[in-house]
């Protein structure tokens, strides 16, 4: 794998997956799944459920298509939405099949992995390591990067981790945008040149003088004088 980038797959965003469709029940089949009655099935007839917790409404229209896309597969993906104490207990305890998930990460990558990746990390409860990943190699990379000596070396091996966890299929996507939605009062400031990942809001400042253009009251403070995306 470390010769070979990773590619994730690729549609057009129509929403016709047929051939990534196909690619999935082939790969299912080879594994010894088949379809019986529309419901993809293992050895011993028994059909294939997945649990999907969540604890956040908004989610749901997120993973609708999802759940389309793998019931053409005879897959039944049941949306499980609790209240946020039950989810941040099962979260904790490992009791789930699939969740939103995030890992956040920095320009400067460190101890921070030992929770997400490492081996020590995976039966812990409470942990970042969401996936449970038990991974000697991975251990290993983990380690070398946080004990880099150079960042020449911290981005070699930050680079390395990354290209092992994509090939490991551990993660799906779930979805991505590019901008920052954000919404400001028109006497605010900021600089042209924003940081890299981030808005940089630490930065922003009140224009000397200035007055928005409406006085926030109770009332408006939801209706800013001005939106960027």
């Amino acid at each position: 794998m470390f010769d070979q980038a990773f590619s994730p797959s690729v549609c057009d965003g129509s929403g016709m997956i047929r051939a990534q469709q196909r690619q999935a029940y082939q790969l299912l089949q080879e594994a010894g799944w088949r379809i019986v009655d529309d419901k993809m099935v293992d050895a011993q007839g028994k059909p294939v459920v997945i649990e999907f917790l969540l604890a956040q409404t908004e989610f749901e229209r997120v993973l609708l298509p999802f759940k389309r896309n793998l019931a053409d597969l005879g897959i039944d993906l049941v949306i499980r939405r609790v209240d946020v104490s039950q989810y941040i207990t099962r979260v904790r305890s490992r009791d789930f099949d699939m969740i939103v998930g995030s890992f956040p990460q920095s320009n400067s990558p460190g101890n921070e992995q030992r929770e997400f990746w490492m081996s020590s990390s995976a039966d812990k409860p409470g942990s970042r390591n969401y996936i449970g990943l038990k991974d000697p190699a991975i251990d290993s990379l983990v380690e070398n990067l946080i004990n880099a000596d150079s960042r020449a070396s911290l981005v070699a091996h930050a680079k390395a981790l990354d290209r092992v966890l994509q090939w490991g299929y551990y993660v799906i996507p779930n979805w991505h945008i590019k901008t920052w939605r954000v919404a400001y009062w028109d006497h605010i400031g900021h600089p042209k040149v924003a940081p890299k990942y981030d808005i940089g809001v630490n930065t922003w400042w009140i224009k000397p003088g200035a007055k928005p253009a409406v006085e926030p009251t109770p009332d408006n403070q939801a209706a800013p004088a001005e939106a960027v995306y």
